[in-house]
């Protein structure tokens, strides 16, 4: 248990560090795609865990990473363009949007109830975004890169009883640094000037947001789940935001910028998080009773 949330709160952490980092988004995730996958290379030689896998699979898998990569993007493109309370914000809002589109990829029928959760988090949203208008553009990018990492888990599903976590991650991480390279000259067409190297207080927070903030919670989440419950992980993986926003209130004070309606909106968000995931893992339990 203390292992998951420490690893909430590492990831709860990668936005106060991406605005942190001086560089645009595009080039905070390419640099830390390459430190990230240069260190576990190298980490995974030394420990002889790196597996040859099907090539097909390696462009499946290096395809959901590239996807991956566009997520992170987008999410720090709306820190820059807002602040790390309102992308977090936006990311909360992902279980919801999963359960709206998990039935069109998997095709089972829609959950009534989810729909309805899904309105509540809609709503606060709107509250948000109607009363933050000077945070519109961050607003829509966090919500695309809530829908990205959405689409990531939902394909990431279906892999993931074929090989192994720690093989995925790997290549995934690896995929999505060369698909962010493949991309680099079609956003030096959209934005000029995308190149840039990190100054020396960017490269610090990069080393932090590769090896601790991604790399060690990634080591620290899979080892918690053989020894939590899938209530206990689901109901913390909700606290991700929660963590985020409080560090950026304490670090950069955020709540100066936002008004009593952001809120009401938040809590909105927030409970309708929290019924989802009660009712998954009561669903799910109660399916798992029956003979």
């Amino acid at each position: 248990m203390i292992q998951l949330n420490a690893a909430v709160f590492l990831w709860g952490f990668t936005g106060v560090l991406g605005r942190a980092i001086s560089l645009d988004s595009i080039m905070l995730v390419w640099w830390r795609l390459l430190i990230t996958m240069i260190s576990l290379w190298v980490l995974y030689l030394v420990q002889a865990k790196a597996r040859r896998i099907p090539t097909r699979s390696i462009l499946v898998i290096s395809l959901i990473g590239t996807v991956q990569a566009l997520h992170w993007v987008c999410f720090y493109a709306s820190i820059k363009l807002a602040n790390v309370t309102i992308a977090l914000t936006c990311l909360s809002t992902s279980a919801l949007i999963a359960a709206l589109i998990e039935p069109l990829v998997i095709k089972k029928k829609f959950d009534f109830f989810e729909i309805v959760l899904g309105l509540f988090a809609i709503a606060g949203i709107l509250i948000i975004y109607n009363t933050h208008l000077n945070f519109s553009a961050g607003i829509i990018i966090g919500l695309v890169s809530a829908i990205l990492t959405v689409i990531v888990s939902v394909f990431n599903k279906k892999i993931i009883d074929t090989y192994h976590a720690e093989h995925i991650t790997l290549y995934q991480l690896t995929g999505g640094f060369f698909g962010m390279t493949v991309l680099l000259p079609l956003f030096q067409l959209r934005i000029q000037n995308t190149w840039s190297a990190p100054t020396p207080f960017d490269w610090l927070w990069l080393i932090i947001l590769s090896w601790v903030c991604t790399i060690f919670t990634f080591f620290l989440y899979i080892r918690s789940l053989k020894n939590i419950s899938a209530f206990t992980m689901n109901l913390t993986l909700t606290l991700e935001p929660i963590y985020g926003i409080i560090l950026a209130f304490i670090i950069y004070h955020e709540n100066k910028l936002l008004s009593r309606w952001f809120y009401f909106g938040f809590a909105l968000i927030v409970l309708a998080v929290l019924f989802h995931t009660w009712r998954l893992i009561y669903v799910n339990g109660k399916k798992s009773d029956q003979p």
